[in-house]
């Protein structure tokens, strides 16, 4: 196993200002269906990278099939890196109020929102970081639910040989078909296992593909809730209102977007996500998984805009 390299990438974007190319982001890609055969890469798509937030899909088959009772925006939530909006806290208290628990069982880590408005919201409020308002709150309180229907110990729920953990490898094995997995912990304080973005890829698919009904009960849900997963009007939640995807961001900068068993799994080097949108979106284009102008629409919608004083001076031009 190793990590990707600057060697192992290829140009994802460049960011011109006034025909001058200002910035370029470099990073690797995989456009993969459910059986794991390669449809289009870039880079070397067997590195090893942490697959961060994007691994909460499968965290979420785990505890349904732990028993679970998650539905709707629950389920969502468990899946989730929220931006920290009221609508979305009040739901995470609501599950934990459900099994007679409070944001004190949470084991994330206090922190301040995702989203920059609902920092400057909560700050405004005279509050400071809480571990609600951490982007993988709700994914840890239906860690708590499963532990609760199945009389597992709560307060270790994070310890990589707790029987939740220990089904959440299974289910990460079976789905991504690989046992060659890199043990770590996430910023949230949860197992984390680094792999292949061919396996992330080949994971994501098969939660897509309509053969696994707690994969296909979390999909349904993600499309009947997206702003439970993101937020309104950000980048996740905007690419599946407008295509029927599961989009769903990692930190350091990794990116799945996936639909009917096909996927791209993205890596940009250096941890940005400025250009991940844009280049999956396009990717999955030209391969007939979305539409060519709804790809364009967001991207124009999504992209970061160059500013000169009041005047658009460049763009973000996607390269692979």
């Amino acid at each position: 196993m190793h990590p990707l390299s600057a060697e192992g990438c290829v140009e994802l974007a460049t960011l011109d200002r006034n025909g001058l190319i200002e910035s370029r982001h470099i990073g690797a890609f995989v456009v993969i269906d459910r059986e794991g055969s390669v449809i289009e890469s870039g880079g070397d798509i067997d590195a090893t990278i942490f697959p961060r937030s994007t691994l909460k899909p499968l965290q979420a088959i785990a505890a349904l099939r732990a028993g679970a009772e998650l539905d709707g925006v629950d389920l969502v939530l468990s899946s989730a890196s929220h931006c920290g909006s009221h609508k979305h806290t009040d739901a995470v208290e609501s599950m934990l109020g459900h099994d007679h628990l409070t944001v004190n069982d949470l084991g994330c880590p206090p922190a301040w929102p995702l989203g920059y408005s609902e920092k400057a919201e909560r700050i405004a409020e005279g509050q400071g970081e809480q571990r609600v308002t951490m982007n993988c709150s709700g994914k840890h309180a239906a860690f708590l639910r499963a532990c609760v229907v199945n009389g597992w110990a709560a307060d270790t729920y994070l310890e990589p040989h707790h029987p939740l953990q220990i089904l959440i490898r299974e289910v990460v094995e079976e789905f991504t078909g690989t046992s060659e997995l890199w043990p770590a912990i996430d910023g949230c304080g949860a197992p984390l296992y680094g792999m292949s973005l061919r396996a992330l890829g080949t994971g994501i698919a098969r939660v897509t593909d309509g053969h696994d009904a707690d994969a296909t009960k979390l999909v349904d849900a993600i499309r009947e809730n997206p702003w439970a997963l993101d937020g309104f009007g950000r980048d996740n939640t905007r690419v599946i209102e407008a295509t029927g995807c599961i989009a769903k961001i990692g930190a350091e900068g990794v990116l799945i977007i996936a639909r009917d068993g096909i996927a791209v799994a993205l890596k940009c080097l250096d941890g940005s996500q400025r250009a991940n949108t844009a280049a999956a979106l396009t990717l999955l284009a030209r391969h007939g998984v979305i539409e060519t102008s709804v790809a364009e629409d967001l991207t124009e919608e999504l992209a970061e805009k160059i500013t000169g004083g009041a005047q658009i001076v460049g763009r973000l031009t996607v390269s692979v």
